[in-house]
């Protein structure tokens, strides 16, 4: 067998971590498939590179020579690969671009907006529920841009080691089924909803958190909460299972209708963020102008949203792009 870059990273994953256990979550992998790798890899090596114990692993003699080797090497190969990206890029203008976000709207309007200005450029795309794991995608170089939302006033992940600027900030709405008897109201006190179940997607940011003091404020505790992915969400609020949470820039959608909550107990933060060192830095003036313009494109959309922005003129946060930013240029 020969050594590949990805056995040199197990190494270090695993005297990073102290124990198989510890790499393999790290490495996302299953602890006897680690176990498996390491043996193939110790014996290419022609030795055992960690110690085993029930206090963890610790280096060999030859663990430490071959980690003085892979913490050089492994750096070395990444700097190689960021000096090629900006070669690249210097040569051939827009560069790749590779897009991770919560599921939403604003995503697709930014890929089609960049498919629109850059036809040749490649643009690939990733959804996760998790903005922790789209910020650390971004760290680790596997993406280059976030594009995510947070609650209020709450942080963005990685405030201190990304670059962040605010797209818009937009009230929270409420879905609701056609056959509601609230669906025809311009808005709708909180504590009117109750005795409603609740539908929203999920997520590891703070916003649970915020609605359920919300709705603590409004004199009530939600009685459950179903946390599923959107279309299973719009389903519920359809057939009158639920109501939903929504941004007010939710898409129209048949069966059901989006309503504004009096006094905007709750807003959402529409936020994108790269690292400032990463090759698609460059980039970044114009995907964040894409995507002010794709966020004002779906405001534009809603019916509901244009009706409250009309009525809310002076609202702070109705709808705008600001330049707000969370961690160093």
């Amino acid at each position: 067998m020969d050594l590949e870059l990805r056995h040199l990273k197990t190494i270090r994953a695993i005297a990073d971590a102290g124990s198989l256990t510890g790499a393999a979550t790290a490495l996302g992998v299953a602890q006897p498939a680690l176990s498996a790798q390491l043996k193939r890899i110790e014996r290419t090596l022609g030795g055992e590179l960690f110690q085993r114990s029930r206090q963890g692993v610790r280096p060999t003699a030859l663990g430490e020579m071959v980690l003085e080797r892979v913490r050089v090497l492994l750096p070395t190969v990444r700097e190689l690969q960021e000096e090629a990206v900006r070669f690249t890029q210097a040569t051939q203008g827009m560069p790749r671009l590779r897009l991770s976000g919560t599921h939403g709207p604003l995503l697709g309007g930014v890929l089609d907006r960049l498919a629109g200005s850059h036809p040749s450029a490649p643009v690939t795309t990733h959804t996760s529920w998790s903005e922790r794991e789209i910020a650390s995608m971004v760290i680790e170089g596997r993406v280059d841009f976030a594009l995510i939302g947070a609650c209020g006033q709450s942080l963005p992940p990685e405030a201190d080691r990304l670059v962040w600027r605010e797209i818009g900030i937009d009230p929270v709405f409420v879905m609701l089924g056609n056959g509601h008897p609230l669906a025809g109201r311009t808005e709708i006190d909180l504590h009117e909803l109750a005795g409603e179940s609740w539908a929203d997607v999920p997520g590891d940011g703070c916003f649970a958190d915020c609605f359920a003091a919300a709705c603590a404020r409004a004199g009530f505790t939600p009685a459950s909460v179903y946390e599923t992915d959107t279309a299973s969400c719009v389903h519920l609020v359809q057939v009158g299972r639920a109501v939903g949470l929504c941004r007010a820039t939710f898409p129209p959608t048949p069966g059901m209708v989006t309503v504004p909550l009096a006094g905007v107990p709750l807003k959402w933060r529409h936020l994108i963020g790269w690292h400032s060192e990463a090759p698609a830095a460059e980039a970044a003036p114009e995907v964040v102008a894409h995507a002010r313009a794709a966020h004002a494109e779906a405001a534009e959309r809603s019916v509901s949203y244009a009706k409250w922005l009309a009525a809310h003129p002076d609202e702070e946060g109705g709808g705008g792009g600001h330049n707000a930013r969370a961690g160093a240029d």
